[in-house]
């Protein structure tokens, strides 16, 4: 478990100043002007050192994916941050801007620097207004106190950071869609490749990143990338912000390192299952576009994405949804299926008809409208689905599904035979 002494995040809760002033006294911007005489591919490499894998759901290595930029400079380069953060069940990003912005601005300028971004959007869900208020005025500091802005930190690096309002559209989160939204289109998925490192913002070069993920990187570079890799597992390196929701006594976010076993989180940290651990009847692990984990094994499974990946699911983004013997798991998919629906964006046809025939097929399973032969039909779409889209949003439609008929296929029959006697 996490020591005190290496926790990333400590104003995660707000207990002081988000502003300049408290983020000085908490080590933001310490010798930041000697971490920017470090050569570009070094910083990138010790990056890659560290294991850093990226916190916005994918869990790709974040230094390999500085290296697919262009190390020629003949072209402007962009650095794009994924503040979006629209999966449900997560929270974490929203706290990050909130109390502490100065790790996000300063890992911008640090990330732009390896990757020769001059220039730095970070793209903000429009819900969270406040939230970016108080980016805003920190921003409006670091360039006030020439941290950022023509000379960034006394060196000869030039770095602008610049926030965009995004309209609420989950797809957004994905870095294509993100890009067409940020360049004034509609926010749709693009075909790749070309990947955004050779065609992104504006048809130059462009590293798009997660808030948490950016946050950490002037951290990793003070205290150095063994210091991140012996924390938390192998090939799952560092600490992760857990999102803990739902059926617990004390919802929370909560920094620990990766690998920490699911029932520690929720017993020390969320103040237990409501109704204690054998009321618990399931786990939505990673955010809701995973697939649940039934109780048998969330008893023993580690939060890593690894761990999860082998028993079916996935970390994600880390965003853990409890869910206890009181509410019906079915109610709980649909009301999924329903969100999905609403939030595909109409380009491919496999997600435009299938997540609305899939939230249709849920509500007719929640009424108890349908037959045994209609519940295998169903698993039959979700793979027809699944892997046939521009986006992971047909797979983040399909997943929830399947979960659930994986589980907790034998209590569904029961109500068809449960309704089958009754019509007898």
């Amino acid at each position: 478990m996490i020591k005190k002494s290496n926790i990333i995040f400590t104003n995660l809760y707000g207990g002081s100043s988000p502003l300049l002033k408290g983020a000085v006294k908490r080590g933001d911007w310490k010798n930041t002007k000697s971490i920017l005489k470090i050569s570009p591919q070094k910083i990138i490499d010790c990056v890659k050192a560290s294991g850093l894998r990226g916190r916005g759901g994918a869990g790709f290595s974040t230094g390999m994916k500085w290296d697919f930029m262009p190390k020629s400079t003949n072209k402007q380069h962009y650095l794009v941050i994924n503040a979006d953060e629209g999966e449900p069940g997560t929270c974490k990003d929203r706290d990050i801007i909130r109390n502490e912005p100065h790790k996000l601005i300063e890992g911008c300028l640090i990330a732009g620097y390896a990757i020769n971004a001059t220039k730095c959007y970070i793209y903000i869900r429009g819900e969270f207004f406040n939230e970016a208020q108080i980016l805003q005025n920190a921003i409006d500091e670091a360039y006030k106190k020439k941290l950022i802005g023509k000379k960034a930190c006394n060196s000869n690096f030039n770095f602008d950071i610049y926030i965009h309002y995004g309209a609420g559209a989950y797809v957004c989160g994905e870095e294509t869609a993100l890009i067409e939204s940020l360049e004034g289109k509609k926010g749709q998925p693009r075909l790749k490749p070309p990947f955004p490192a050779n065609v992104g913002l504006f048809g130059m070069p462009t590293t798009v990143n997660n808030v948490e993920t950016i946050a950490v990187i002037p951290t990793i570079m003070r205290r150095g990338s063994q210091w991140f890799y012996n924390l938390g597992t192998k090939n799952n390196t560092g600490s992760k912000i857990f999102c803990i929701s739902g059926h617990v006594n004390k919802p929370c976010n909560v920094e620990e390192e990766l690998g920490v076993p699911l029932k520690y989180l929720i017993q020390k940290y969320a103040g237990d299952v409501i109704g204690g651990w054998d009321n618990l009847l399931a786990v939505i692990p990673g955010g809701s576009s995973v697939p649940l984990i039934p109780k048998s094994v969330c008893d023993n499974v580690l939060m890593d994405f690894d761990s999860l990946k082998d028993c079916g699911s996935g970390l994600g983004t880390a965003g853990i949804i409890v869910i206890n013997k009181q509410i019906d798991i079915v109610q709980v998919i649909s009301r999924l299926s329903e969100f999905y629906k609403h939030e595909s964006c109409g380009q491919c046809t496999p997600c435009r008809e299938g997540t609305g025939w899939l939230m249709r097929m849920m509500k007719r399973i929640q009424t108890g409208e349908f037959t045994a032969e209609e519940l295998d039909l169903l698993e039959e779409v979700t793979y027809q689905i699944e892997g046939h889209t521009i986006c992971a949003l047909g797979d983040a439609a399909a997943w929830p599904i399947q979960g659930l008929l994986k589980n907790f296929k034998n209590q569904i029959l029961n109500r068809i035979n449960k309704k089958s006697s009754k019509v007898a």
